[in-house]
């Protein structure tokens, strides 16, 4: 009997034979870089598994590409990238990587706060340009969290540990989410600093756009680490140039990996390449989590986190 074929799109942080059995075939990309669409249609063709990453649009012209596929096991806890219905018809499950990366990206939203908030990027740039000529009482001056207000627009995991973090800053929490919390027009009217983590379909794409950017308190700070399309990337731009918020931090973008040219040369924005998740400890359980999915459903088995629910084939 011919082994089944998982494909991999993309360099993981472990060996894929670590957890996979021996009677599985791999078939990885081992690069950290996009890989080709015509490339991904190609190799797809004998796959019984496909593990994506975020970058990689997985869509009805794949699945018809893909004859063989039962699971997509997405490198990730978001998968807008992955079309659910499309699959389910296919009988093909839908899996994430829910609860591993809450405390790394977490983390990261707020070192983004921070270095808004303290102008670090500014600062950094001025040491590393000679411009540095010693302390003064009024140079790069930010601005205290203590007695401001965090709101946080969607409130899930990742949410409320960015929540959890700002009680040790002295910070009042709003948030705004499907269960519950404020209505998001005051979610903006009230947040010195709005951190984005809802999950991106076609209820939230472009959910923060002009208006709402104007709606925001004058000289607030906007963070995304959720999903690009979220906010609309031009309307930031020019609620930025407009001098109404005082700066934004992304790690993600709506193009993405391309960046509004406009966000580029701002110092009052901090640019990151998708690093929420992007540590050693973090990386490893995902990629340990999307291959776990992969087994478990060659063998015959139900996931164990699945997106979607499909009849046995």
């Amino acid at each position: 009997m011919e082994k089944p074929l998982v494909f991999i799109t993309r360099r993981l942080a472990l060996a894929p034979h670590a957890v996979l059995g021996t009677g599985i075939e791999v078939d990885q990309h081992d690069e950290d870089t996009l890989l080709p669409r015509d490339e991904l249609l190609r190799r797809v063709r004998q796959a019984t598994a496909l593990l994506p990453v975020p970058g990689d649009r997985v869509d009805k012209e794949v699945l018809e590409a893909a004859p063989r596929l039962r699971i997509v096991a997405n490198h990730a806890v978001g998968y807008d990238n992955v079309d659910v219905p499309a699959c389910t018809a296919r009988a093909v499950w839908v899996t994430n990587t829910p609860g591993v990366l809450t405390d790394a990206t977490a983390d990261l939203a707020w070192a983004l706060i921070l270095a808004l908030a303290r102008r670090l990027r500014e600062g950094e740039a001025m040491i590393r340009s000679g411009a540095f000529r010693g302390w003064a009482p009024t140079m790069l001056l930010g601005r205290d969290l203590r007695g401001r207000t965090l709101g946080i627009l969607g409130y899930g995991r990742i949410g409320r540990a960015v929540a959890r973090r700002a009680e040790g800053f002295g910070m009042r929490v709003l948030f705004s989410s499907r269960g519950g919390g404020v209505a998001l027009e005051e979610l903006l009217e009230q947040s010195d600093v709005l951190s984005i983590h809802c999950p991106l379909n076609a209820n939230t794409r472009h959910l923060i756009g002009g208006a709402e950017l104007l709606r925001m308190k004058r000289g607030a700070l906007l963070i995304n680490t959720a999903r690009g399309p979220i906010v609309d990337e031009a309307a930031l731009v020019a609620a930025l140039r407009k001098g109404h918020l005082g700066g934004a931090g992304l790690d993600v973008f709506e193009e993405e990996p391309a960046v509004h040219p406009g966000l580029l040369s701002r110092d009052d924005v901090v640019l990151l390449p998708h690093l929420g998740s992007a540590t050693v400890e973090t990386r490893e359980s995902m990629a340990r989590i999307a291959l776990e999915q992969v087994e478990r459903v060659l063998r015959g088995e139900r996931p164990s986190t699945p997106v979607n629910e499909v009849s046995a084939r």
